[in-house]
């Protein structure tokens, strides 16, 4: 199975990886799986170091608020301290609320901007100087088909804003990092079955959601895993300031 390892002697650093049945841990069990040694952060650091030595004594796990850039340094910095490189980043930290347009408070808009787009722009920030150091590296970041769509699943309108930001920013960091070597590209999940919405759809909406996935399927997380796997391998080497839908067909477009 060797020959098919395609991130041998890579370091990946996952963020929001800690939760067992979440999008960022099956995503670092599939780079483990093929060869990188993984750095899990995420809010609770207790969660985050378990998490890593679920997979293996080699990965670890290192608390981080991606909300405060003196955090993100902080992990960015212990991670190379303890792996010596950073090659791979997946921006997958993110949280989701369900609101209509109208009822949208500050203290909402603010919680979900921070976290969804503000907190691409800081952990980027702490790793992309060591991937220009190194001259290379790939950069994956999880938006949502809610940024295409305009919502209407299980995200607000400020939730479909701060994903649609993570598209322009990635893409503006694409252009402007390219030249270092470095690639940026984004995911956009339709509805992946994880304990962030577990119990939040009923049977007739789930029927009716299905109704629009020509795949007839709600996805699971290491569907999406598979999409950030090709993004952080060589076989996306000449693959950057794009945008992968991982939805079943759900939005098919021209």
């Amino acid at each position: 199975m060797s020959e098919s390892r395609l991130l041998d002697g890579k370091v990946a650093v996952i963020s929001g990886g800690a939760s067992p049945r979440g999008i960022g841990m099956a995503t670092a069990r599939k780079f483990a799986a093929h060869g990188a040694r993984i750095a899990i952060f995420d809010l609770d650091e207790k969660a985050a170091v378990e998490a890593a030595a679920s997979i293996g004594p080699e990965h670890r796990g290192y608390v981080c608020n991606v909300t405060e850039r003196g955090a993100c340094q902080a992990a960015v910095e212990r991670t190379v301290a303890d792996f010596g490189s950073i090659d791979i980043l997946i921006n997958n930290a993110g949280i989701t609320q369900a609101a209509k347009f109208l009822d949208i408070d500050p203290e909402s808009w603010d919680r979900i901007l921070d976290v969804n787009l503000r907190g691409v722009l800081y952990l980027s920030q702490a790793v992309v100087p060591q991937m220009k150091k190194q001259k290379s590296g790939s950069i994956g970041c999880m938006s949502s088909v809610s940024a295409q769509r305009g919502g209407g699943i299980l995200g607000g309108p400020h939730y479909s804003a701060a994903k649609a930001g993570v598209l322009g920013l990635a893409k503006a960091m694409a252009r402007e990092l390219g030249n270092d070597g470095i690639r940026v590209n984004c995911v956009t999940p339709g509805l992946i079955q994880t304990d962030i919405n577990a119990g939040k759809i009923s049977d007739d909406k789930r029927v009716e959601i299905l109704s629009g996935i020509p795949l007839n399927r709600l996805g699971v997380p290491d569907d999406v895993a598979g999409a950030f796997l090709f993004l952080a391998s060589d076989l996306s080497s000449y693959i950057t300031g794009a945008v992968i839908d991982v939805n079943g067909g759900m939005l098919i477009h021209g």
